[in-house]
């Protein structure tokens, strides 16, 4: 894992969410976009050294909009940022980390993410984040 990507963050509104980190925290948007193989509304959120991604579910069918259902709003996932994301899920696999995606799927930005299953990391969604083949550099 080469650092923190993002921290994800789900809640039923980006609209409603929106101000109270714009105009209360004053922090800035980067951008949006709809990720449709996710079923989410995602929105960039510049956090200074890390960025917030918020995710609204685009359908009740979304795992985002179960997350919300089931828990609340809240933090949702921590996203690693990786190389070779191929490589690093047979190397988890190998040390017998279970994963929700055996093979990596397109994210928000043109970026490869595969997540690893909350039961396997003692609880906490986390996420392997690929921006090798994107404009975004991994630093």
């Amino acid at each position: 894992m080469n650092r923190v990507d993002h921290i994800g963050i789900a809640v039923s509104s980006i609209e409603h969410v929106l101000p109270f980190y714009e105009q209360t925290l004053g922090v800035k948007l980067l951008k949006m976009e709809e990720v449709a193989s996710q079923g989410v509304k995602v929105a960039f959120i510049d956090g200074g050294n890390i960025k917030l991604e918020l995710l609204e579910p685009l359908h009740k069918e979304s795992p985002v909009a179960k997350f919300i259902e089931k828990r609340g709003e809240g933090i949702h996932h921590v996203a690693f940022g990786v190389k070779d994301i191929k490589d690093r899920l047979a190397e988890l696999k190998e040390k017998g980390v279970k994963m929700l995606n055996e093979s990596p799927k397109q994210g928000a930005g043109g970026a490869m993410v595969a997540f690893m299953h909350p039961k396997s990391s003692h609880g906490v969604l986390y996420e392997l984040c690929d921006k090798s083949n994107t404009k975004e550099d991994l630093a």
